[in-house]
């Protein structure tokens, strides 16, 4: 799932787009939504049916329902005797509702795949029994993993109706066969393709590469593990947290065609080389900080477009894994809102836009104003 589970640097400053503290009360608190029930969630989200259900993704290979307050306790899918989840990063990583699934049934998941632990893409089909899924799969998309680390993960439905597909960079450390710069590879980019227009998948005509020079299926490159990315449901523009190797931490705001930089760069700094790196072409990140106090792994959200808590409303959210710190990014900066006791493994929208958030050792809480 994510790269140095409880690993703890402790290297200087913040760096530009910097982290501010803020005041020491808290902005926002979280509310239990789930507080028992749910092994290692990864991810939450909604099916878009009008149904006020949550679905919660569970890395050994399940997705769980919540209804009504209830989390069920037969699971949505359960793909445990086919996912691979024998690494921390690996596992059922990624699920995203067919923008017509309240008519169509359809919809996706991507996990690392038993015995290899390459990627797949596969849709799958609602049954006659709304929290129940049929598990005859169609299997849409095969990426294969030289290491075991830097899955992505990450698939959510944009603007337009079309797929988006996260891929780290194949893993190991510092990209070693320079697989995020290369446009003939799949791996460390964010891919779009369009599953309606035929099977497994077409191109859509104005993807970067859909005339040539690349792989047509990327939509934006140079990343090393985008484990979250999310859409503005106001503006439609596209956010991403891309994890990074020792030292910093990046937010974003991905466009078509943009090279976010990775192995070139980390963060805003050189990598690779350390210093003097052309930067002619490469899109800079909107937000980093670096791996000071223990914080270790950025963890992409949302932006904020709920009612409960007006204050936050254009605010992107994001945290770090290792410290549980949740920031709001707006206006160019970033501030802390919250210090919370969780692994943050991801942040999930409902229907009406209100932003929950998943932690690792079991729960999911609701993002609400702070107490008086």
């Amino acid at each position: 799932m994510r790269k140095r589970w409880l690993w703890i640097a402790s290297l200087t400053a913040m760096l530009a787009g910097q982290l501010a503290d803020g005041a020491a009360q808290a902005q926002i608190r979280l509310v239990p939504v789930v507080r028992s029930g749910l092994t290692a969630p990864l991810f939450l989200t909604h099916a878009g049916d009008g149904s006020g259900r949550l679905f919660v993704l569970e890395r050994p290979g399940r997705v769980r329902v919540r209804v009504g307050g209830t989390l069920l306790p037969r699971p949505f899918l359960d793909l445990t005797d086919r996912v691979l989840a024998n690494e921390p990063e690996r596992g059922l990583l990624g699920l995203a509702f067919h923008p017509r699934f309240a008519t169509n049934g359809r919809f996706f998941v991507n996990y690392t795949r038993r015995p290899d632990g390459a990627t797949v893409v596969a849709e799958f089909r609602v049954s006659a029994n709304p929290n129940l899924a049929l598990r005859a799969e169609r299997v849409v998309l095969t990426v294969p993993q030289p290491f075991a680390n830097h899955n992505g993960g990450m698939i959510a439905f944009g603007p337009g109706g079309r797929l988006f597909i996260g891929l780290g960079d194949g893993g190991s450390g510092g990209d070693p066969g320079n697989r995020a710069q290369n446009r003939q590879q799949l791996l460390g980019k964010i891919l779009r393709i369009d599953v309606d227009g035929a099977r497994p998948y077409a191109i859509p005509p104005d993807n970067p590469f859909a005339g040539g020079g690349g792989r047509p299926e990327i939509y934006a490159l140079g990343f090393r593990n985008p484990w979250r990315f999310s859409f503005d449901r106001a503006t439609g523009r596209l956010f991403a947290g891309d994890v990074g190797q020792s030292a910093i931490e990046e937010v974003d705001l991905v466009n078509r065609g943009g090279n976010y930089g990775w192995r070139i760069m980390e963060g805003n700094r050189c990598f690779r080389p350390a210093t003097g790196c052309n930067r002619r072409g490469l899109t800079l990140p909107i937000a980093t900080y670096a791996h000071a106090a223990g914080r270790c792994s950025v963890t992409g959200g949302y932006v904020y477009r709920g009612r409960a808590v007006p204050a936050l409303v254009g605010t992107y959210l994001y945290a770090d894994f290792c410290t549980g710190e949740i920031f709001g990014l707006r206006n160019g900066r970033s501030t802390r809102l919250l210090d919370s006791a969780l692994l943050i493994s991801s942040f999930g929208e409902d229907q009406a836009g209100e932003v929950h958030v998943v932690g690792l050792g079991g729960t999911v809480h609701r993002i609400a104003a702070a107490a008086p």
